[in-house]
C-alpha cells in the first residue's frame, strides 16, 4: 500500500476504540496498529452485557455496537500520542443513522481522519450494527466506495499524501459475493482488504455456555472459514494487499494466513488468550517463512 511495516503483526480494530491506548499497545511489539471503530458521533453501543469468553474453544462473542467516544474527542487521544508507527483509524456509521444515509458518514469520517491516519479501513462487516453488512452487497457497496474513492482524490490534493483505503470484509460470504466484491475494490482503486471480522455461525461452539449469544464469534473457531475467504480474495485480488485476521492464536497461525496471501496478519482474540508473547511468536513465524 505503498507503507513500509516495521513488521507484518498488527493489533486488530475494536480493541482500542477510542484511540486511547496507542502509546502502551505499542510497547507490545505491533509492526501497526488499528484503532475504532469510530462513528462521526459517540454512541454507548448496544446494553450489556455484551461481550462473552467461550474459554474451552479460546473463543468471544462480542456484541459491541460500535460503542465509541466519537470523532471529536478520538482525534484529539490520537493526537495525543507520541508514538509515530502506522497507524490504521477504522470508520463506521451511527446506529441512528438511517442505513440509506450510511454514506454520508463513512465520507465524513474520512474527512476527519485523513489527516492522522497512515491508511483508513472501511468497516462494514461488524454484525453488531443493524443494516451494516447490507453495504457488501453489490449496488450499495459500488456506490459507498465510489464516494470514498472521489472524496480521497480530493483530499489528496488538499493534504499532499495519499492515504491507502482498506476494505474489511465478514467470513460468512458465498463465493459470488466475494467476487463481486473483489470486482468493486479493483474498480475503485482500494488498496486493501482485510479479511476478516467476527462471523455469525457457531460452527465449532454449539452447546457450549454463550454460544447462542447474539453478536459476532472471534477466536480459534473462525480461524479456517477466515482463511478460507482470505485465500478466495487472493485468488481475485492478485495485485491486492490483503490483511489476515480471524483465528490467530498461535504463531503457525499466522503462517497460514501468511502462506493463503496476506501480506499483513492482525490479532485480537490471541492477544486476550495467549497476552502480549503472540505478538513476537508470530514475527518469528513471518521471519521463519520468508527467511528475513
Amino acid at each position: 500500500m505503498g507503507l513500509e511495516f516495521p513488521n507484518p503483526v498488527g493489533l486488530a480494530a475494536g480493541l482500542d476504540k477510542d484511540a486511547a491506548h496507542i502509546d502502551a499497545l505499542a510497547r507490545m511489539g505491533f509492526g501497526f496498529i488499528e484503532v475504532g471503530t469510530v462513528t462521526p458521533r459517540s454512541q454507548p453501543g448496544n446494553p450489556r452485557p455484551r461481550l462473552f469468553r467461550i474459554k474451552e474453544k479460546q473463543a468471544i462473542v462480542n456484541r459491541f455496537g460500535f460503542n465509541n467516544v466519537g470523532l471529536d474527542v478520538f482525534l484529539d487521544n490520537v493526537r495525543a500520542t507520541r508514538w509515530k508507527g502506522i497507524l490504521g483509524i477504522n470508520i463506521g456509521r451511527n446506529a441512528s443513522t438511517p442505513a440509506e444515509l450510511a454514506a454520508d458518514d463513512y465520507a465524513v469520517g474520512l474527512e476527519r481522519v485523513y489527516p492522522e491516519a497512515s491508511y483508513v479501513t472501511i468497516n462494514i462487516s461488524s454484525p453488531n450494527t443493524e443494516g451494516l453488512r447490507g453495504l457488501q452487497e453489490k449496488e450499495a457497496l459500488d456506490a459507498l466506495l465510489d464516494r470514498l474513492a472521489r472524496a480521497r482524490q480530493r483530499l489528496a490534493g488538499l493534504f499532499g499524501k495519499r492515504v491507502p483505503l482498506v476494505l474489511k470484509v465478514a467470513p460468512d460470504l458465498e463465493p459470488s459475493q466475494i467476487e463481486s466484491i473483489a470486482e468493486a475494490v479493483l474498480r475503485h482503486g482500494i488498496d486493501g482488504v482485510a479479511a476478516t471480522n467476527t462471523s455469525l455461525s457457531r460452527e465449532g461452539v454449539q452447546g457450549l455456555p454463550h454460544a447462542d449469544e447474539a453478536g459476532g464469534l472471534s477466536g480459534a473457531p473462525i480461524r479456517h472459514r477466515a482463511t478460507e475467504v482470505l485465500k478466495q480474495f487472493r485468488k481475485h485480488l492478485p495485485g491486492v494487499t490483503l490483511i489476515g485476521a480471524g483465528g490467530i492464536m498461535s504463531g503457525p497461525d499466522a503462517a497460514e494466513k501468511f502462506a493463503a496471501g496476506a501480506a499483513l496478519v492482525q490479532v485480537y482474540s490471541g492477544l486476550v488468550y495467549r497476552g502480549p508473547g503472540l505478538v513476537g511468536e508470530c514475527v518469528s513465524a513471518y521471519r521463519a517463512k520468508s527467511g528475513r
